[in-house]
């Protein structure tokens, strides 16, 4: 797969299919089972955070290069209400929803390169990088 791939976000179902989605490109990038694991999970939760806080949204998966490296790169985008403090939502424990509140800073500490940009109003960019060892 050298195309990247736009999935919608707009219920459960959608959040099982971006688990799958990004389990068959792991697989193709070549990461392994561990780091396959971690990648799914950033993405499960990323995509259920999308569809719980904002009502939706989409995520692009792509392949990525890095001199002979390969990596997977997840950009997850919504509209929703956005983040008005994001080191807090950062930090574990913390939560808006009633959860264990170990979504963002699980998914950060789960990825390579983790990038987030949000502000209130403005909805909700994440960008996720995990890379082939």
């Amino acid at each position: 797969m050298t195309t990247p791939a736009e999935l919608p976000v707009n219920g459960n179902s959608d959040v099982v299919l971006v688990r799958q989605h990004v389990r068959t490109v792991a697989v193709d990038v070549g990461l392994s089972l561990v780091d396959q694991t971690k990648v799914v999970t950033a993405a499960s939760e990323l995509a259920r955070n999308a569809l719980v806080y904002a009502g939706g949204g989409r995520v692009r998966v792509e392949i990525v290069h890095n001199g002979l490296r390969k990596g997977l790169r997840l950009t997850f985008s919504d509209e929703g209400p956005g983040i008005p403090d994001i080191e807090q939502a950062l930090t574990d424990g913390w939560t808006t929803g009633g959860g264990l509140g170990l979504g963002l800073g699980g998914s950060r500490r789960l990825v390579d390169e983790f990038d987030l940009k949000s502000a209130p109003g403005e909805g909700t960019l994440i960008t996720v990088t995990k890379w082939a060892r």
